[in-house]
C-alpha cells in the first residue's frame, strides 16, 4: 500500500535535529553525519533503527539533509552494516536512554503481555502493538521481528494455560466429568485424526445435539430446543464461571470448540479441553435461551394469526352462500346508474325486494358481523392453544425465568406463576374461588367478557385457559418491548445492564439531562416509550 506523503508539519515535529542533537552530530562528517542523523531521528520516532536505507521517508531524509548541510544523494554512501553502524546505534541509544532487549527484558516483557494484556486480548496483532508500546514505555529497543512473534507467542500460551486453570478450578469434580464426557470415545478404537478438522463422524450425540441449528417455527421445534437447555443445564456450569474473562476470549474459545472434532479436542490438555467445551456450553445456553424466547413469541403470534385465517375464510364462505346478496347489489346499482337524478326512496328501495325492511336487515347484519368476528377468533384461538401449543408453552414457563424491572408490569410475572401452578390441573374450566388471579392490561378490552364466566351458580370466575392466552399474549408484548426480561438470556437480557463497551444501560440512549440522564429507546412501534 502506498504510503502517505509527510507533510511541512509532520517534518517539522518529527525531523527537526532539536541542540542536543546537533552537538552529537556536528563532530560527523558527509555521508556518516547524514546516515547518523538519519538513524537518530527515525529512532526518536520509531523507538527503533530502520531496517534499511529505503525504510526512512524520501522527504524526511531530504529534510533532514538540509540541516546537516550533506546533499540526501550520500545516504547512499552510507554503511548499513559493519562496525561504524554498530557504534552509531551505540551512541544513540546512550543518547536517548535506550538498551537493546536482553533475555531477561524478554521474559519480563513475556509476563507482562501475559498478566495485563493476552488475558483479554487475543489477537496476535493488537499482542504485539502493546508488546512495541511497552518497549517504548521501558526505553527498551524493540526486538526483532521473529524475535517479537515468539514473545508475543509464549505471552498467548502462558495467559491462555492460566486462564484455563482458573476456569478448570471453578468446576465441581462432577461437571468436568460430565464435559470430557462429551467428547471421550465412542469405543476404544478411535480411528479418527488427531488434528484439524469439523465435527465428523465419531461426534457424539450428545455434543451433536447441542451444536444443532435451531429448525422452523413449530412445537416439535420447541421441544426440541428445550431438551437442548435441559441437556446443557445438566452439566452443571457456574453461572459466574466466565466472569472476570473477557466476552471475546469467551467468544473466541467457542469458536474453536464448535470447529474442532472431537478427536482433536481430545489431544488437548485437560485444563484447555475442559475451558473449550465449557465456554461451547456456556455461549450455547444463551443462544438457546434466546431461541425460546424468540419462539415463544413467534408462537403467540402465530396462534393469533392462524385464527384469524380461519376464521377469515369460514365468514368469507358462509358469505357466499347465502343466496340473493349478489342480486340486491346487482339491481341497486343498475338503479342507481339508470336514475343518478332520482332520491334513494324514489330509485334504490322499490329496486330492492321487500324495499326498506331488508337493507336495513343487511344493515343490521353487517353491524353485528363484527362482534361474531371476534368471539369466533378468540374460540379459535382459544381451541388451537389448548390442543396443541399448550404443551410447549407451559413447558417453557419451567425452563425459562421471565423478570421486570418495572412494578408496573408485575401482575404478567404474577401472572405467569399462576399458570404454572394450574398447568397440571387437569380439565379443571376455573381456577378456585380462593385463589388470587392477578389483573393485567391485556385482560381489558375484547378479552374481558371471555376471560371472565358466570357459571352454573352464577358467580362470576376466570375461564383458566382463556386466562392462560391472554397471560401469553401480554408476555409476548412485554418481551418485545423489553419490560419483561429473561435470566441468562443474551438478547433478550437485562435492558438495565450496563452495556461493557460504553457502561450505558443496553438498548438506552442518552437525553442530555442532568437529572435523567438516560432514557429508554424501545424496538416495538407501538410501545408508549419509544
Amino acid at each position: 500500500m502506498a504510503r502517505t506523503p509527510l507533510d511541512l508539519d509532520e517534518l517539522v515535529e518529527h525531523w527537526t535535529l532539536l541542540k542536543d542533537e546537533q552537538a552529537l552530530v556536528s563532530g560527523k562528517r558527509g555521508a556518516t553525519r547524514l546516515g547518523f542523523a538519519v538513524l537518530l531521528k527515525f529512532y526518536t520516532q520509531y523507538g527503533r533503527f530502520p531496517r534499511n536505507r529505503a525504510e526512512p521517508p524520501g522527504e524526511a531524509v531530504e529534510f533532514v539533509a538540509r540541516q546537516v548541510q550533506v546533499p540526501a544523494s550520500e545516504l547512499e554512501s552510507y554503511d548499513w552494516t559493519g562496525r561504524t553502524v554498530e557504534y552509531h546505534r551505540a551512541q544513540i541509544r546512550e543518547h536517548l536512554g535506550f538498551r537493546e532487549c536482553s533475555v531477561a527484558d524478554a521474559e519480563k516483557l513475556t509476563s507482562y503481555l501475559a498478566e495485563h494484556v493476552a488475558h483479554k486480548e487475543r489477537r496476535p496483532e493488537q499482542v504485539r502493538v502493546e508488546l512495541l508500546a511497552r518497549c517504548r514505555a521501558e526505553s527498551i529497543e524493540p526486538p526483532t521481528p521473529g524475535r517479537c512473534d515468539r514473545t508475543v507467542g509464549a505471552a498467548l500460551r502462558a495467559a491462555e494455560a492460566s486462564l484455563t486453570a482458573l476456569i478448570s478450578a471453578r468446576l465441581t469434580v462432577e461437571s468436568i466429568e460430565r464435559i470430557v464426557a462429551l467428547v471421550a470415545r465412542a469405543d476404544q478404537d478411535d480411528a479418527g485424526p488427531a488434528g484439524g478438522g469439523t465435527e465428523g463422524e465419531d461426534a457424539p450425540p450428545v455434543l451433536a445435539k447441542v451444536k444443532e441449528a435451531p429448525g422452523n417455527v413449530s412445537l416439535e421445534t420447541m421441544l426440541t430446543e428445550i431438551d437442548k437447555l435441559l441437556t446443557v443445564r445438566a452439566i452443571g456450569l457456574p453461572p459466574d464461571l466466565f466472569i472476570d474473562v473477557a466476552p471475546k476470549v469467551v467468544a473466541g474459545w467457542r469458536a474453536r470448540a464448535a470447529v474442532e472434532s472431537p478427536s482433536h479436542l481430545r489431544t488437548h490438555p485437560v485444563p484447555l479441553r475442559v475451558t473449550l467445551l465449557a465456554a461451547l456450553l456456556h455461549e450455547r445456553e444463551r443462544e438457546i435461551t434466546d431461541t425460546l424466547v424468540e419462539l415463544l413469541i413467534s408462537t403467540v403470534h402465530r396462534i393469533g394469526a392462524r385464527a384469524e385465517k380461519k376464521v377469515t375464510e369460514q365468514l368469507i364462505n358462509a358469505f357466499k352462500k347465502v343466496s340473493g346478496k349478489e342480486n340486491i347489489l346487482f339491481k341497486l346499482a343498475e338503479a342507481s346508474l339508470g336514475t343518478p337524478e332520482g332520491t334513494v326512496r324514489q330509485v334504490v328501495f322499490p329496486a330492492v325486494s321487500g324495499g326498506e325492511a331488508t337493507l336495513r336487515e343487511l344493515m343490521h347484519e353487517f353491524k353485528t358481523r363484527g362482534p361474531v368476528y371476534r368471539r369466533t377468533v378468540q374460540t379459535t384461538l382459544k381451541a388451537s392453544y389448548t390442543n396443541h401449543y399448550r404443551r410447549g408453552l407451559i413447558k417453557l414457563l419451567d425452563v425459562l425465568e421471565f423478570r421486570s424491572s418495572n412494578h408496573a408490569h408485575r401482575p404478567v410475572i404474577e401472572a405467569l406463576a399462576l399458570v404454572a401452578r394450574y398447568a397440571s390441573a387437569g380439565n379443571t374450566t376455573y381456577y378456585p374461588l380462593g385463589e388470587t388471579v392477578p389483573v393485567h392490561k391485556a385482560m381489558s378490552g375484547d378479552w374481558a367478557e371471555v376471560v371472565h364466566r358466570t357459571d352454573k351458580r352464577g358467580r362470576r370466575r376466570v375461564v383458566r385457559t382463556v386466562y392462560e392466552v391472554v397471560a401469553f399474549q401480554a408476555l409476548r408484548d412485554q418481551l418485545k418491548c423489553k419490560e419483561i426480561w429473561v435470566v441468562g438470556a443474551d438478547k433478550w437480557r437485562n435492558p438495565m445492564r450496563a452495556c461493557p463497551r460504553t457502561s450505558r444501560p443496553d438498548g438506552w440512549r442518552t437525553t442530555g439531562s442532568c437529572a435523567s440522564p438516560w432514557i429508554r429507546r424501545c424496538s416495538s412501534t407501538n410501545c408508549a416509550s419509544r
